[in-house]
């Protein structure tokens, strides 16, 4: 997907990098579906966060960043902080994920995340570090946003866009349809989800060079 150009965000000192511990597969398979690739990742908080503790919920991966227009206009609707706050009061666990390199656009200290979230009014269950990229190539993710639902099971039920606008254009949220909430109310409601994969769209994640 296109990139807009914007500043790279330089900040005076780094973050301690996230831990990340993943499955033993080289390149996991990602589809709706199949079973959601396990993780063990650092939050803000420096608590530990394992996917499959949350075995029996509803979990939604996010991923993010704050210096993106398209995640801009999701975040100065309040599209997705309504989103989020109707998911964690139904049970669901959220999980923002921030896979910005060191240097690169959108990458954020836990104080900066933090900050992020309470200016924002942001409500994930926990924002996700993920600075050399393990937790976002593991489940491929592609741009900021990249929206997954997983289910009660462990399977990946959604993958993709959070809705049918691919534009950075704020006045498009309104008339949107909003595939994550679709995907939720499906898995709720124990039924498949009509539409379980969609092209996301937004800026590209920033991995480090590295591993791009």
């Amino acid at each position: 997907m296109r990139t807009f150009g914007l500043a790279t965000a330089t900040l005076a000192s780094a973050a301690l990098a996230a831990c990340l511990v993943v499955g033993s597969a080289a390149r996991a398979d990602v589809q709706p579906g199949k079973t959601a690739p396990d993780f063990t990742a650092r939050d803000t908080t420096g608590k530990d966060v394992t996917l499959s503790s949350y075995r029996g919920k509803t979990v939604v991966l996010e991923w993010t960043n704050h210096l993106c227009p398209y995640t801009v206009k999701h975040y100065a609707t309040d599209n997705m902080q309504a989103l989020q706050r109707e998911a964690t009061k139904d049970g669901v666990v959220w999980l923002t994920v921030v896979s910005s390199a060191p240097g690169t656009q959108g990458y954020v200290s836990e104080l900066e995340a933090d900050k992020l979230t309470a200016d924002r009014k942001a409500s994930p269950t926990a924002l996700l570090l993920d600075p050399e990229g393990k937790l976002g190539h593991l489940y491929e993710a592609k741009t900021t946003p990249h929206m997954f639902v997983i289910d009660k099971d462990g399977k990946l039920a959604y993958m993709g866009a959070i809705d049918d606008k691919p534009t950075a254009s704020h006045g498009d949220v309104k008339a949107a349809h909003n595939y994550v909430r679709d995907a939720l109310a499906a898995v709720k409601a124990g039924q498949p989800v009509k539409t379980a994969s969609t092209r996301p769209y937004g800026c590209t994640v920033k991995y480090s060079a590295a591993r791009s």
